[in-house]
């Protein structure tokens, strides 16, 4: 069950309430999680009353003034999931209560029949365990396991499958279906084990189920690690399984570029050289000293990029700073840019003068779309990672003597990043960039 429970009035919280109040740590754990910035306030913060006041009686959202309140405060954690299901383009802002009431019931159902066809396949999936050990070998052979319907406990965490022993599968497809199962549960038990959420074996079980599931529909990613600490907070703010499931298939349309990979090369490395021409326009000797440190590919920074900053924020901060990354990104055309089998114009021509319709984007988005997308390289996350290099100027250039120095130095922000201010110098290094493109 998702967790939602709201002791004080929004924008009476602070920080600790938060936390303890949605998503409560488990009290061996509290001193060992960065400490939490962000905090509820009452005129900045979307909270639960402005938030259906934003709707018209037919149910259309006022997406503008949604899109202003979050950049200036982010989301109360008592409506997280709803607004982040609009953020992320599962549901349309011009739609009516009765059209996101159908879509949503066929998107359950939907998902309730690729789950049926998962739990045909393997019996685990559904049952309220996981698997984290091999039940097929490479070739499709059923592996047998001396333990059999273990559960989950603070010290051991194997769970292995369930009898009865399984029929040799003949297609390819589900050979290779069946060995990432155990690797996503050996991930889902790693998974934000500070927060008493996962306690809970059914909650990690929804987790892996969700993962599962994704994996089957999306054979051509799959699985690949990194994504359950994107999936973890879908499931936590979302009560019903079949809605985490569509909210984190939403984000992982953004973000499944990061995770193919070949034999040569892997997903995000496109980021990463975006990431190089940023760093060389804006601060070309930083970038210059990256590269005389064999650090030119950028591959210190994978780690924020595929599970965008998740380390170095808190689990409050780093929903919160995803928020406000989604909010200044928005394009309210993402949801028919979704439903589309063309995804070929991501931005429409929009009349500079026509403001109403301006206010629909993102501070990020919308600033794209006024100069146009000739000089536009790279998403808010890559300029936040920039901006973050460019704070760290003067420690890289004076103390970094080679990778692991870089490595110790960004390792060190951890805990100490304002989530909001974070954006806002992301924000002005891209109007740097654009500036210096412009010029040359």
């Amino acid at each position: 069950m998702a967790m939602a429970c709201c002791v004080n009035p929004p924008g009476s919280e602070t920080a600790a309430d938060v936390v303890d109040g949605f998503y409560p740590i488990r009290p061996e754990c509290r001193d060992d999680v960065p400490t939490t910035r962000f905090k509820p306030k009452a005129g900045k913060t979307l909270s639960a009353r402005r938030w259906h006041t934003a709707f018209s009686q037919d149910g259309v959202l006022d997406i503008a003034g949604v899109l202003h309140r979050i950049e200036r405060g982010g989301v109360h954690p008592s409506i997280k999931g709803v607004v982040w299901e609009f953020l992320l383009g599962c549901y349309d802002p011009k739609s009516t209560f009765d059209e996101r009431s159908h879509l949503k019931q066929c998107r359950r159902e939907q998902y309730g029949l690729w789950k049926s066809e998962c739990q045909e396949m393997e019996s685990t999936v559904g049952s309220g365990r996981l698997i984290t050990t091999p039940i097929i070998s490479e070739d499709g052979q059923p592996i047998e396991h001396p333990s059999k319907n273990s559960d989950i406990s603070n010290g051991d965490q194997s769970v292995e499958s369930e009898e009865p022993i399984y029929k040799v599968p003949v297609d390819k497809k589900v050979i290779q279906w069946k060995l990432t199962l155990p690797q996503i549960g050996l991930d889902v038990v790693r998974t934000d084990r500070t927060l008493q959420y996962y306690d809970n074996q059914k909650n990690l079980a929804r987790l892996w189920d969700i993962l599962a599931v994704y994996a089957w529909v999306d054979r051509e990613i799959g699985y690949c690690q990194g994504m359950s600490d994107l999936c973890s907070p879908m499931v936590i703010i979302l009560e019903d399984e079949a809605d985490a499931f569509w909210c984190f298939e939403r984000l992982m349309r953004r973000l499944r570029g990061n995770f193919k990979s070949t034999r040569s090369s892997i997903g995000v490395q496109s980021q990463l050289s975006v990431l190089a021409s940023i760093m060389k326009a804006v601060d070309p000797k930083l970038h210059q000293h990256l590269e005389n440190l064999d650090g030119g590919e950028y591959l210190f920074a994978f780690r924020m990029l595929m599970v965008l900053f998740r380390r170095e924020f808190s689990f409050v901060d780093a929903l919160y700073l995803w928020e406000l990354m989604w909010a200044m990104e928005f394009n309210p055309n993402i949801f028919s840019l979704y439903e589309s089998s063309e995804q070929n114009d991501k931005n429409p021509v929009v009349l500079k003068e026509d403001y109403k319709l301006l206010k629909q984007y993102g501070k990020f988005e919308r600033k794209i779309v006024k100069t146009g997308s000739k000089y536009q390289e790279g998403t808010l996350s890559i300029f936040l990672v920039a901006s973050i290099l460019e704070a760290k100027n003067k420690r890289l250039l004076k103390e970094a003597q080679g990778l692991d120095d870089v490595v110790k130095i960004l390792n060190g922000i951890t805990g100490h990043l304002d989530a909001k201010k974070a954006c806002k110098e992301a924000l002005k290094l891209h109007r740097k960039y654009l500036k210096k493109m412009k010029k040359s």
